[in-house]
């Protein structure tokens, strides 16, 4: 039986970020997960200035040798409709490589890491948790994801969750069809369904180009992921991706009912259900609940009970909110009515859309202090 004073199921910015928190704290950490790293990780893929801020990661060090994409702008619209191109004066996301980033920020934690070994069994003994028969802990941290082990031992059950459904893939572009593809890396482009359900996108990273869709239901996911990729190949010179693309599913901040806290254990990043509802963007959510939990943990000084770690939950709600879908709120015959009329309006667009809903210009970085987060 191996021993360390936390445990983290699942290796991802989340659980990354979290252990190279408590690493720089002295603790000893293990982190497990299913997957060999790199590994390829179906996402989007950008993140915005303040989660590097956070991490305290240098753009240019980064960059040297892994992508990372300067986004200035976006195209934007209503699928069917003439889009609008939206700039800004200075960078305001970046778009990088999953394989890549998560690799990093896993290699940079420090942490005793098992990769490629899946959880079988997680069970509560004499005040620890029993992983696999194998390690033992007091503090358990979920960032496994939306199925997180973790999650399912507090009482989450992933499939009967509203969750978002998504198709998408990543690859290399043909040295022959870049010079015919029309999208532009700086410049991201995003069209909404006409319910404002969801949104599809194409976004080229270098050579790379990342296509998808999501919708915050299933009603014919798959039918517009098709007329997308006829849309892409006929408007903006973009050929058939070479493979099928992947789907995947995630739960939106405030549509979970997921308990985050129990004793000896924490729920973060997607385990947690703390994506942005706007857009869907889990990475910074993801990155700074791993780092709220760590101080948490800190602070708590060994004593892991569940009254211990709920400062948790208040640092969670100080940070986020109370963050609401338009689908959840207003019906799907009304948003199609003024979907149109949003849209046609490039300034409210870029403020609602964009600056708010995708960018989070108004959220300052996470501070470096974690007295600062209480």
């Amino acid at each position: 039986m191996e021993n360390c004073d936390v445990l983290i199921v699942g290796g991802g910015p989340a659980g990354a970020s979290c252990a190279w928190a408590l690493r720089r704290a002295g603790l000893d950490v293990v982190v497990l997960d299913q997957a060999q790293f790199p590994r390829d990780k179906v996402c989007a893929g950008w993140i915005t200035p303040p989660v590097l801020t956070a991490l305290e990661i240098d753009p240019q060090d980064y960059g040297r040798d892994r992508v990372l994409q300067p986004i200035t702008g976006f195209r934007i619209g209503l699928m069917g409709r003439p889009p609008a191109d939206i700039q800004y004066r200075d960078t305001v996301s970046y778009g990088i490589r999953r394989c890549e980033f998560d690799d990093y920020l896993l290699q940079r934690s420090g942490a005793r890491l098992f990769t490629g070994e899946p959880v079988h069994s997680l069970r509560r003994e004499a005040g620890s948790w029993i992983v696999d028969d194998r390690f033992r802990t007091p503090m358990l941290v979920g960032a496994g994801g939306h199925t997180c082990p973790v999650a399912r031992v507090l009482g989450a059950h992933p499939g009967g969750e509203p969750a978002v459904t998504a198709q998408e893939i990543e690859f290399l572009l043909p040295e022959g069809a870049r010079a015919a593809c029309a999208v532009q890396g700086e410049q991201p482009e995003l069209y909404f369904c006409r319910d404002l359900a969801g949104y599809a996108w194409c976004f080229r990273k270098g050579d790379y180009l990342n296509i998808g869709l999501g919708r915050d239901d299933r009603q014919g996911l798959a039918p517009q992921v098709e007329a997308f990729l006829a849309f892409l190949g006929r408007e903006r010179g973009v050929s058939r991706p070479p493979g099928r693309l992947r789907g995947h599913a995630y739960l939106l901040h405030g549509r979970g009912k997921r308990n985050l806290v129990a004793d000896g254990a924490l729920l973060v990043g997607d385990a947690a259900s703390l994506a942005y509802p706007q857009s869907g963007e889990g990475i910074r959510p993801a990155v700074e609940s791993g780092l709220l939990a760590a101080w948490t943990i800190i602070d708590a000084r060994g004593d892991y009970g569940a009254t211990r770690l709920a400062p948790y939950l208040r640092r969670l709600h100080k940070r986020f909110g109370r963050r609401v879908s338009l689908t959840a709120v207003i019906p799907a015959s009304v948003r199609a009515l003024v979907a149109p009329g949003l849209f046609s309006q490039p300034g409210l667009v870029r403020r609602f859309v964009l600056d708010h809903g995708f960018l989070h210009l108004t959220q300052n970085a996470l501070a470096q202090s974690p007295t600062a987060e209480r």
